[in-house]
């Protein structure tokens, strides 16, 4: 049995039992507006799969790219919308060494324009002669393949340091953004306009703060995505309440 088919199953014998405490009316009446005006609620959202690639490299950060996975994941149980999620690299079917010595086998190749959402982790901009973000910048191949990937209809999410990959590829230049506290200065010296928030929703680039801040991105993504009981359903599941301020240029 695989870890997702794993995941599925705990997470639906706890979802069980779960109440989100909001009614459908309240949910669609608090979740945002989209970039077409539409609200956050399921019964407002497209009815095919939300389709999520997690994007790794040689020394992403673990809790980077495993709190987004899961969470995303986990969001299938609170919804009637089929979520699927990923990992991929840009070298295609590998296994990738991360940060702190996890091996991971990554089984699906680069494919962004089957993807909704791209969420860009982190790892190891403190050490520059080192697997990292600093080592993909001076390769420069993610980089560039992230800005290749813009297009109508995907959004792009980045969190940590995994914010300055996106600067390196000129996605954040001009835009509201946000990173790791200690990369912000350079963020903004390549142009990102910077935002004093946890999480930072620019409509179709989306980035958040430091490591542990990749669970409040993924929740906010179901919330936008998914609706309001589909996140509240999430918290109640992982016994943790989304925290700071979101920023977002939508009213």
């Amino acid at each position: 049995m695989n870890r997702r088919t794993v995941l599925r199953t705990a997470t639906a014998l706890g979802a069980a039992g779960l109440t989100t405490g909001a009614t459908l009316d309240t949910a669609a009446a608090a979740a945002p507006a989209d970039a077409t005006g539409a609200t956050g609620s399921p019964s407002a959202r497209p009815r095919g799969p939300l389709r999520v690639h997690v994007v790794l490299f040689q020394g992403v950060e673990e809790l980077d790219l495993a709190a987004p996975y899961e969470v995303l994941s986990a969001s299938d149980h609170f919804t009637d919308r089929d979520v699927e999620v990923r990992y991929v690299t840009v070298d295609g079917r590998r296994t990738v060494d991360a940060a702190f010595g996890t091996t991971l086998r990554v089984r699906h190749t680069w494919a962004p324009e089957e993807a909704d959402l791209l969420v860009v982790p982190g790892g190891g901009y403190a050490r520059k002669d080192q697997p990292g973000v600093w080592a993909e910048i001076r390769r420069g191949t993610l980089p560039r393949a992230l800005a290749e990937a813009r297009r109508p209809g995907l959004t792009i999410a980045g969190l940590c340091t995994g914010v300055m990959l996106l600067a390196a590829g000129g996605v954040t230049r001009g835009r509201p953004c946000t990173t790791h506290h200690k990369a912000r200065p350079d963020l903004e010296r390549q142009g990102g306009v910077l935002k004093n928030a946890r999480v930072v929703d620019d409509g179709d680039l989306v980035t958040a703060g430091g490591v542990t801040s990749g669970l409040d991105l993924a929740l906010w993504l179901v919330r936008r995505e998914l609706g309001v009981d589909a996140a509240l359903g999430l918290e109640a599941m992982l016994e943790y309440e989304a925290r700071g301020t979101v920023w977002t240029s939508r009213s």
